[in-house]
């Protein structure tokens, strides 16, 4: 029955046995020794692909469902309540894991041992259900609606240059100045990102242009932390630098609206025990944190 809800929802025998990490041999077996136990063709299967049928789709309707509920009584059963045990997949940016999160799991590891994480780092947007992914760290609004989320945080955007930058380039006093100043920008999928800024007559956006492009946070740490131009990121992440005097918040009057920080995971997989523990841990971390808390 997962395999089978799996490959309705990837369309793919081998996206589904990659996600459940079996073969893709044993799906097909599998969904075909389903369809013969049921008396009816659930998936179609034709040159152009996978398609589920009116049955399937019935089915399919059902067994999420079925499997949700399984899923919710073996956690219960297991501890009384909810229970964190085996293995939890998660994705989160480089920043969050390296700063935030990671140093922090020998206290979760402690309160429940039985329970392992495998963790994807990446900046990219991994899907959860074609990748096996159980819950998801995100920032910013959710495109797809299909998800299940849950605020944990918010955080502000600040742009920052240090000192010696500011000495000898001058302060912007609006973006409309950023287009005589050396910026950073942050690459996602190839592509810079634009600043966005809260001005009187609204939200604009802003195309930074620089001697540097990266994909790497931390490398646009180290770079305006060296001078080379100004940078716009997460508060929390230049906090400590401000505080110390190595860099300088800039713009603070045009700061855009704060960005939820989210817990993700697909409504097929509902709120086990261990998600449930994991998303608790990850809020209770932002909520220790100044510049992430809810607010």
């Amino acid at each position: 029955m997962r395999l089978f809800v799996r490959t309705v929802e990837t369309e793919s025998f081998s996206r589904a046995g990659k996600a459940e990490s079996v073969s893709q041999s044993t799906v097909s077996k599998e969904v075909a020794a389903l369809e013969a136990h049921l008396g009816s063709l659930l998936i179609r299967r034709s040159s152009r692909g996978l398609s589920v049928t009116e049955k399937g789709q019935e089915f399919y309707d059902f067994a999420t469902g079925m499997l949700g509920d399984l899923e919710a009584a073996e956690a219960r059963i297991r501890s009384g309540e909810l229970s964190a045990r085996g293995r939890l997949r998660v994705t989160c940016s480089p920043v969050f894991s390296n700063r935030l999160i990671s140093p922090r799991l020998p206290a979760l590891f402690a309160r429940h041992p039985d329970l392992t994480i495998d963790l994807e780092v990446s900046e990219r947007y991994v899907s959860l259900i074609e990748d096996g992914v159980d819950v998801a760290i995100r920032i910013g609004d959710l495109p797809d609606s299909s998800l299940l989320a849950r605020q944990i945080g918010c955080v502000e955007a600040a742009v920052v240059a240090s000192p010696a930058y500011l000495a000898e380039y001058g302060t912007p006093a609006s973006p409309d100045d950023l287009a005589h100043h050396k910026c950073l920008p942050f690459t996602f999928q190839g592509n810079s990102k634009t600043w966005k800024f809260k001005t009187s007559e609204g939200p604009i956006a802003i195309m930074p242009f620089g001697p540097l492009r990266t994909n790497d946070p931390e490398s646009v740490h180290a770079a305006v932390l060296a001078g080379m131009g100004l940078a716009q990121g997460p508060n929390w992440m230049f906090a400590g630098d401000i505080e110390a005097g190595r860099l300088v918040s800039v713009l603070e009057d045009y700061r855009p609206r704060l960005y939820p920080i989210q817990a993700v995971s697909s409504t097929t997989r509902r709120m086990t025990g261990a998600i449930k523990v994991f998303v608790d841990f990850v809020a209770g971390l932002l909520k220790d944190e100044p510049n992430l808390r809810m607010r």
